[in-house]
């Protein structure tokens, strides 16, 4: 067994789990006491060196990795807090929300950019499907989160403290990184798919303030219309190529809509593109 698969011993008799609701993918996910277990998965190696990264940097943002317990799940520390749940409620739309968030983004950017680009992130991603377009975004510089919604990032007292669910941390740039920040946090979308407290949000205006927050290098923001576009282009193909293979809340999403939904923020982002460029740069 290696050390980011150690075995997670329990302090006395286990509490009752309690189901934890609200994500898209992961099922059988569950708060035993002050931790939560997760079904182990393709990313699980990642993610146990990710979090265990962060603990010896001292990042304070992030569950700690425990261990596996006796039923084969990852254990994780509990983050006490708010998450939104759906529909989100008011205040994620609130600036001083998002912009908690981009700077909670930013620290975790800069904990784990000396971690770099190891070999293992790569395991297991597959490669692109294809006709896949490729990443306009260069080299890959660190192991970006990459799922920046509001039911993975914990509050408290307004302010965002932690990031969760790392099952889609990835190696990428800052400006892939925080074109994900915009698409959630900034309404980088068509207002009919907007979670309709998000329907008032100027996209250009937020982008900026979020951008500033995060401290995005000017060079950067030049380029994140751009690398919005293509990550938006490449998300559909990655989209249904992981609900034809895993199945499970891939395809329910893709049976949902998420593949058309997709398509209109593409056409969203290609209409709004000279607007939104000028706001940030």
């Amino acid at each position: 067994m290696t050390s980011d698969a150690r075995p997670y011993v329990e302090c006395g008799r286990p509490e009752p789990a309690v189901p934890l609701l609200g994500g898209d993918v992961t099922e059988g996910l569950v708060r035993v006491g002050d931790t939560v277990r997760r079904p182990v998965s393709d990313s699980s190696p990642r993610v146990r060196r990710v979090l265990d990264f962060l603990q010896s940097a001292g990042f304070q943002g992030a569950p700690r990795f425990l261990g596996i317990d006796e039923s084969g799940r990852d254990t994780l520390s509990f983050v006490p807090g708010d998450t939104a749940g759906r529909p989100w409620p008011s205040w994620i739309a609130d600036e001083s929300s998002a912009v908690s968030v981009a700077r909670l983004v930013r620290a975790y950017d800069d904990a784990v950019q000396p971690l770099g680009v190891p070999d293992w992130a790569h395991a297991g991603d597959g490669g692109d499907p294809q006709g896949c377009p490729p990443s306009i975004a260069g080299p890959a510089t660190l192991l970006a989160h990459m799922d920046i919604t509001p039911e993975n990032v914990v509050f408290r007292d307004g302010a965002a403290v932690a990031l969760i669910d790392f099952d889609l941390a990835r190696p990428a740039t800052r400006t892939e990184e925080a074109a994900n920040l915009l698409l959630w946090w900034g309404a980088w979308m068509p207002v009919a798919d907007r979670d309709p407290v998000m329907r008032k949000v100027d996209p250009a205006f937020r982008a900026a303030v979020l951008l500033d927050a995060y401290g995005l290098a000017p060079v950067d923001r030049a380029k994140i219309v751009d690398v919005a576009r293509n990550s938006a282009d490449r998300s559909w193909h990655l989209m249904r190529g992981r609900a034809v293979s895993n199945g499970g809340g891939w395809k329910r999403m893709w049976d949902e809509g998420v593949g058309d939904r997709i398509l209109r923020r593409q056409a969203w982002l290609a209409d709004n593109a000279a607007v939104l460029h000028a706001a940030i740069t």
